[in-house]
């Protein structure tokens, strides 16, 4: 097998486990599913908060999100780059978050992400970084 099909094999099961996440992400009922696709010591950096870093913290961003009323996460990715060792990879892609506004009604915020991802020694990708930002408005360009 060469090193490309390796990369490339390496490359199918990390967008598969990206899918399981959105899948799990997007339920919103397992808090510990949810986890488990973060590093121990992942970093989250969503737009206009703090840094979450690590999983006690990420714990209580997840369950606080889940009960926002309304709240739902969904993304899809659209390019993933594998380092050529296959340990490490970024993914990019959009995502859309849906609340509830204060009269009730949905309101979803569409954004652009990058995740960072490593291999671990169980050979498990899992994220450890997580970055995104809300879609340029209208009109404008990258």
């Amino acid at each position: 097998m060469s090193e490309k099909s390796d990369i490339d094999a390496e490359k199918a099961r990390l967008l598969r486990r990206d899918a399981e996440w959105v899948l799990a992400a997007s339920e919103g009922r397992d808090i510990e599913r949810i986890l488990s696709f973060w590093t121990d010591d992942a970093v989250v950096l969503p737009p206009d908060l703090p840094a979450i870093i690590g999983k006690a913290a990420l714990r209580q961003y997840v369950e606080s999100s889940l009960q926002v009323p309304g709240f739902r996460i969904t993304w899809s990715t659209d390019e993933a780059v594998l380092s050529p060792d296959g340990q490490f990879a970024y993914l990019l892609g959009n995502n859309a978050v849906t609340m509830d506004d204060p009269t009730g009604e949905p309101v979803t915020t569409k954004g652009r992400a990058v995740t960072i991802w490593q291999r671990g020694t169980d050979g498990e990708w899992r994220c450890a970084v997580d970055i995104w930002n809300a879609e340029p408005t209208a009109g404008r360009t990258r």
